[in-house]
């Protein structure tokens, strides 16, 4: 397949022919006026369904997307024009120039500047980020870039995702259909981006964070096997604060077009899953340590990682004469005036919590008049990366608290607390962490914070600076840790004091522990976090995600890609090659040319509904349906339920000829006026007596579940219950039945929203052989076999019915074990629904009838 893409960046800086061209210019400027769309690109030029092709081998090349690029940019004058001038921002987290440590991984960078460029100055600015840095910048209006940075991201997004619901209009945050049109229009944007240079065979792309959550819908939909991965570096909120979000089906389904999805802790991972249970009915299961949603027929895999610092180039800030000279500085203006120097480092915004630590230093004073005179706080406010009323807020609240404890503890030429609020270099900052015998973080919801990684990393040192220290006599560091608990690199450093921020007392005591901690234990506790710290840097935190990302996209040359759904309700389909869809004429075709057809059909999820109303009973049509094939004399039709006799022998009493197996085969008639045979032995069922008291235990404590007693069965279900409570309690329930019941003759098996407890020996597999065999035993060998389920019982059956191929069946049969939707399964076709299932029995019904006339 020839893709609209170019497979080298570098052969497109130099003007020479790509080598996977399909237009020969210099990489284009991005649209710079977009209109708002509302669906996703509907260009058909790349087809819906991608079948496997062959690639040639190349260096491995990582597409990186974020929102900004990792780049300084600055203009400067020259003569009668502006020029621009580059250099790489040593700050940005995603800089991996020198992280991932490959010379055979090639990064490519696709962000915006956060600089406007002029629209006449946008293709030479492209040209020299491309040739300089392999940056592709995204260019994007002033008007369109407000509403959806600081509009949807900034005002709706992120305070949600940091748990801020806005109650009311003026907590800001209301949504606003605009600003959301705004936000997929430029994840659109940065989709035409990413499609001019990208070669979807090889490449794998790595979007960052909640401003792109939309992109991997339009890349998906482009490059239906694209090697996509997402990292979100914000928190993911409980189910109870996302399910507000009026578009929150729309993002799930767009993050999961990606592969692979990655949160910086458990908790994040664990109600984004959640999120995925209950609003898209999806679940996931742990396996060799991976944790995986079933999406379709792929498998969404689920990556948890914080990520780190870049460990090389903060060692070598720390080398620099500057940050020397100005640990030096330091040391004068506090150590040696007998000072003890606390630190914060912290955004000036709403959730990093600046106002409760200056609240919990005013305690600490209160508290221990000791500490007057002697310990400082010093706050680095770093500008706020919002705007809006809340900001001003906080810098208001800020600057009150800090004067109003300087003028209560403080004393001529001494302030307790020192109140930084103009931008720091990087030496400086690092300067701070040196000489701070604590370090404080206590946000009250942040997704990751790295500044613990530096601080401990900075109080490590090297020589230089323990000589000025005054610690060359002791190899051993030190440093104190006071985070939050509800930081994401919180769970990561063990040895730090976790406070909730909330808790004013409780933050001025863990201050009051850190002043007081002996030195040995300090020293402990440093070397744990060192450990820690620096071998999981950034360089360690990309390399695994993308071990991961090439994983799990490593079986996408082998699968079948088929495009399902509009707009931002798009996703992919990916099934094994020899797995499709049954025609109505194929399957008609091979009806009419056989004489001897086996037909056995599941009914739940199958005939009717699972997601049906109250009334199961099948409709006039179905009974029409099933006696009409009943009635023709090369016909076997057998239905195979789970349900009981009772029940189905009053549904489908209308139906003479049909044979019923009931509870999974247990009970079984070949026609409606046949007496009932057990398929086997008969068994004691004196095992309810330990079951059911069981059962009705999780019965009483979970709402909406209810106990179905058959004559040989018990089954549980929880399909009205809520679904997370649900599913935890009957892991809990299989767990104890199994446990009870160990020494009974029966088996426990848990199914879709049931746990089901019956004699062992039966299945719905016993059932097919059993209809088989007896057909043989008439003389009846079929050569037409079509069999019909929707759930993991039915697998059984078809495993019989592929497998008896020259035994029961004829040798050259023609058999079709067909399951309900596209997933994985023994059966070698799917149908989408029961609407198409009982289409395609009508149709046999209808053959059936013209042969008979």
């Amino acid at each position: 397949m020839v893709s609209k893409s170019y497979s080298n960046l570098l052969e497109l800086a130099s003007g020479e022919a790509p080598s996977f061209g399909y237009m020969n210019r210099r990489i284009p400027r991005i649209m710079t006026v977009a209109g708002l769309i509302s669906d996703v690109d509907d260009d058909p030029v790349e087809s819906v369904c991608s079948d496997p092709s062959s690639s040639t081998a190349h260096r491995d090349r990582i597409i990186m997307v974020a929102n900004q690029l990792p780049i300084r940019a600055q203009r400067r004058p020259d003569g009668n024009r502006s020029c621009w001038s580059f250099e790489w921002d040593e700050n940005a987290l995603l800089q991996l120039k020198d992280g991932l440590g490959d010379d055979d991984i090639e990064v490519i960078y696709v962000g915006c500047l956060k600089e406007e460029v002029h629209p006449s100055e946008q293709d030479e600015v492209s040209q020299t980020l491309l040739e300089t840095f392999k940056c592709i910048p995204t260019f994007l209006p002033a008007d369109q870039f407000t509403k959806y940075y600081h509009g949807f991201c900034k005002q709706q997004l992120w305070p949600l995702f940091h748990y801020m619901l806005p109650l009311s209009p003026e907590l800001g945050g209301r949504f606003n259909r605009s600003l959301w049109q705004a936000y997929v229009s430029v994840n659109k944007i940065f989709a035409d981006r990413i499609m001019e240079v990208i070669n979807p065979e090889d490449d794998y792309v790595w979007i960052h964070d909640y401003h792109l959550m939309v992109l991997p819908t339009f890349l998906r939909k482009r490059f239906n096997r694209v090697k996509l991965g997402f990292f979100l570096h914000s928190p993911f909120p409980s189910s109870e604060i996302y399910k507000t979000l009026p578009v929150r089906e729309e993002i799930l389904r767009a993050l999961l077009n990606s592969d692979l999805i990655g949160f910086h802790t458990f908790d994040y991972a664990r109600h984004f899953l959640s999120c995925c249970s209950r609003m898209l009915g999806l679940t996931y299961e742990s396996k060799r340590g991976y944790i995986g949603i079933e999406y379709y027929g792929r498998t969404v895999s689920i990556k948890i990682l914080p990520v780190g610092i870049h460990l090389g180039q903060l060692q070598s800030v720390l080398r620099m004469p500057q940050t020397e000279e100005k640990v030096c500085e330091l040391i004068r203006q506090f150590s040696d005036k007998g000072r003890t120097l606390l630190l914060g480092v912290d955004d000036m915004d709403i959730f990093k919590g600046i106002s409760l630590k200056l609240l919990a230093m005013e305690q600490l004073l209160i508290q221990h008049p000791e500490y007057r005179e002697k310990v400082v706080l010093v706050q680095i406010a770093n500008p706020a990366r919002g705007r809006g009323k809340d900001v001003k807020e906080v810098q208001a609240e800020t600057k009150a608290t800090v004067k109003r404890i300087n003028e209560t503890f403080g004393k001529p030429g001494f302030d307790p607390v020192i109140l930084i609020e103009e931008p720091l270099k990087f030496y400086e900052r690092v300067a701070y962490y040196v000489v701070a015998e604590c370090c404080l973080v206590t946000a009250v919801r942040d997704g990751m914070n790295l500044i613990p990684y530096e601080y401990i990393i900075s109080r490590q040192g090297n020589e230089m600076l323990d000589a000025v220290l005054g610690l060359a006599s002791s190899p051993k560091k030190k440093s104190m840790l006071v985070v939050s608990e509800f930081i994401g690199c919180s769970p990561s450093l063990s040895g730090a004091i976790r406070v909730n921020p909330w808790n004013i007392d409780a933050v001025a005591d863990a201050m009051d522990s850190a002043l007081e901690m002996a030195d040995s234990e300090k020293e402990l506790r440093h070397e744990k976090h060192y450990r820690y710290v620096s071998t999981h840097d950034v360089g360690y935190w990309a390399r695994s995600f993308l071990q991961d990302l090439e994983r799990t996209c490593s079986d996408h040359v082998r699968r079948r890609w088929w495009g399902i759904g509009f707009g931002l309700s798009f996703r992919v389909v990916a099934l094994d090659p020899n797995f499709k869809k049954l025609s109505m004429e194929h399957i008609v075709s091979a009806y009419k040319r056989t004489a001897t057809r086996a037909i056995l059909l599941d009914y739940d999820g199958t005939l009717m509904p699972q997601s049906s109303t109250i009334d199961k009973s099948p409709s006039s049509k179905s009974i029409e349906i099933l006696s009409s094939l009943c009635r023709d004399k090369n016909n076997m039709v057998f239905l195979v339920s789970a349900r009981s006799r009772k029940m189905l022998s009053e549904w489908f009493s209308p139906c003479e000829n049909l044979g019923v197996a009931a509870e999974h085969g247990y009970f079984l008639r070949m026609k409606r006026d046949e007496e009932w045979e057990t398929h086997v032995a008969a068994t004691d069922t004196s095992w309810k007596q330990i079951a059911e008291p069981v059962m009705k235990l999780y019965t009483e404590t979970t709402d909406g579940s209810t106990i179905e007693d058959k004559e040989t069965a018990l089954v549980w279900c929880y399909e009205d219950a809520d679904p997370d409570f649900g599913s935890c309690q009957a892991k809990e329930l299989l767990d104890h039945l199994e446990s009870v019941l160990a020494n009974e003759p029966v088996t426990v098996k848990s199914d879709q929203n049931n746990v089901e407890v019956k004699p062992q020996g039966v299945s719905k597999g016993l059932v097919a052989t059993r209809l088989l065999s007896a057909m043989q035993e008439k003389g009846m060998c079929p050569d037409f076999v079509l069999c019909i389920g929707d759930d993991r019982s039915d697998e059984d059956m078809f495993e019989v019915i592929t497998s008896s191929m020259g035994g029961l069946i004829a040798p050259k049969a023609e058999v079709f074990a067909c399951t309900v939707c596209r997933k994985p399964s023994k059966a070698k076709y799917y149908l989408d629904d029961t609407t198409e299932i009982v289409r395609l029995l009508q149709g046999l019904a209808c053959v059936s009838e013209q042969i008979d006339k």
